[in-house]
């Protein structure tokens, strides 16, 4: 079946890149390809798998083509994926470096997937380990377990496993891919009640963080991370981080922060705090580095 086309031209600024650069997981994803003519994604819609492809015209136009039984369901939500549904006029800056970076990149907005599932798995995997180990588990899942991408995909390109994949996977492969029990615990619960999950989408906000809640291993760091993405939630902030407190609090006061303090300083970004931390990733400002990297341990060596 060939390729449905949508051409979307957006009435604001737009980094293409920027905002769709938080569902990628890792440089060797399967789920995500770019070759610097377009950014190839594959998601699950309700109507079942598809493959986007997107690129931008001289003239600011988006083009998504998309193959697959989600092809429909996956370029109506083209906008909101890249950020239409977002509001970053009502943000406003109280420190330099964050209005710094929003003057300098008024394309960075907060995009929707509108797709809890394929976000959950990923930033489960991200419970309690370092990226490395989390983006292996992630990639492994889906080589081993997801459907090949529909359509003309780029080599290798993989569909994240679905819930009813997820459940069928025997304990000795979830070890194989150096996933501990206590998220293999969190992953299988989200999968009995994926389907109600995703209502958490049009709840949005503090009420489609608590519906993520109600699944045991899902507590309030993973809620966030998935808010971000699913529904661009402007104030999910990654509470529990081991990274964040001390990145916001090195950037903007010139000393480490823990939860607390970090939320204390973020106070008066409410309702955008996930906003303002976006911004100061997207700064290029760094931390000083303090001792030994964090190493990675290998659940399959255990």
């Amino acid at each position: 079946m060939g390729a449905s086309t949508r051409e979307w031209r957006p009435d604001f600024r737009l980094d293409v890149a920027g905002v769709l650069a938080p569902l990628r997981r890792g440089r060797g994803d399967p789920t995500w390809h770019a070759d610097g003519a377009a950014i190839w994604r594959t998601g699950t819609t309700p109507d079942g798998p598809a493959t986007v492809a997107l690129r931008r015209r001289s003239d600011g136009t988006v083009v998504a083509q998309a193959w697959g039984p989600g092809t429909a369901w996956t370029l109506h939500g083209i906008p909101a994926l890249l950020g239409a549904n977002d509001r970053p006029e009502e943000f406003v800056a109280h420190h330099p470096l964050i209005a710094d970076t929003a003057k300098r990149m008024p394309g960075l907005r907060l995009g929707a997937s509108m797709r809890v599932w394929d976000v959950l798995v990923p930033s489960v995997l991200e419970q309690k380990v370092t990226g490395t180990e989390a983006r292996r588990s992630w990639r492994e899942l889906c080589r081993r377990f997801g459907d090949p991408a529909p359509g003309p995909a780029p080599d290798g390109m993989r569909m994240p496993p679905s819930p009813a994949q997820i459940r069928a996977i025997p304990d000795w492969e979830w070890h194989r891919a150096g996933v501990d029990l206590a998220r293999r615990r969190a992953i299988l619960a989200s999968a009995v009640v994926a389907h109600r999950l995703e209502a958490a989408c049009e709840l949005g906000g503090s009420s489609g963080r608590e519906l993520l809640r109600k699944v045991p291993g899902i507590g309030v760091w993973t809620a966030a991370e998935i808010a971000q993405r699913a529904w661009g939630d402007p104030d999910a902030v990654s509470v529990g981080d081991f990274h964040i407190p001390s990145v916001v609090g090195w950037a903007l006061l010139g000393r480490p922060l823990d939860d607390a303090g970090m939320l204390a300083e973020l106070a008066p970004y409410t309702p955008q705090r996930h906003r303002a931390v976006r911004y100061i990733e997207a700064s290029g400002y760094r931390r000083p580095r303090f001792g030994p990297r964090f190493s990675a341990k290998d659940y399959r060596a255990i």
